[in-house]
């Protein structure tokens, strides 16, 4: 089993959020939903019932159809998206400068 990251050990661990984690850490790199499931380790049946969220609030963008799939990724230019990068980029640093105190001491 992997360590959940910084984002997931502050917020808990739901689909929803392992969506948005998942998307966060592959920003840079477009998914069809089957895949996005399978990644962040959320439930198919479960991801379609969220993802109509997502989208509605234009978190995610489709961004090609690819062999009759369509690829999504995260929404870097919604302000939410921004925020929750933002504040996602906040705990890890957060989490290295405690660590690196409890080093020291």
């Amino acid at each position: 089993m992997k360590e959940k990251s910084i984002f997931l050990q502050t917020f808990g661990d739901y689909p929803l959020l392992r969506i948005l984690d998942f998307l966060m850490y592959s920003r840079d790199f477009d998914y069809p939903i089957t895949e996005i499931a399978r990644n962040s380790e959320v439930n198919f049946q479960t991801l379609k019932k969220v993802w109509p969220k997502l989208e509605q609030n234009k978190m995610v963008v489709s961004t090609r159809t690819l062999a009759g799939a369509t690829l999504f990724k995260l929404n870097v230019e919604n302000l939410v998206v921004k925020k929750i990068v933002e504040l996602n980029n906040f705990l890890c640093w957060q989490t290295v400068e405690k660590e690196e105190t409890e080093i020291i001491v």
